[in-house]
């Protein structure tokens, strides 16, 4: 048996309207809602002036003021993290990959030797190879 077809803009008319009532409801409740607390001030404004009028009649009150409708703050920005700098300096490492020495980025030459130089003292002989290693720069404070 064939199913009959939904006409999807009839749908979607009624949907809208069912939510344009309730948004006037909740409008109407809202409204109601304030002219009770304005009759309430109204009221808490007229005993104040009659015990006002009473203790002293020069003094005038001022009215209360409406507390504002509660706002949805800002998010709060989260700090980015400070970023480091960092350097490049050549690294001596033995065959556990543990470095052994370090030496700045233009003296490559040197850490070769040096490496050449362990590998040579050591017997039975271990490899030691040079890689480049970034290290944070650590800044002098004054």
């Amino acid at each position: 048996m064939a199913r009959r077809i939904l006409n999807r803009k009839d749908l979607r008319a009624d949907y809208e309207a069912a939510e344009r009532r309730k948004h006037e409801d909740e409008e109407d409740e809202l409204e109601e809602e304030e002219e009770e607390e304005a009759d309430e001030l109204e009221d808490d404004i007229e005993a104040e002036e009659e015990d006002d009028e009473e203790e002293e009649e020069d003094e005038e009150v001022a009215p209360k003021k409406k507390k504002a409708a509660s706002k949805e703050g800002k998010p709060k920005r989260s700090r980015t993290a400070k970023q480091v700098r960092m350097r490049v300096v050549w690294g001596v490492f033995n065959n556990s990959n543990q470095c052994v020495a370090k030496f700045d980025y233009p003296k490559r030459k040197e850490a070769e030797e040096h490496a050449a130089k362990l590998a040579a003292a050591k017997t039975p002989p271990q490899p030691f190879f040079v890689q480049p290693v970034k290290e944070p720069i650590e800044e002098k404070k004054e």
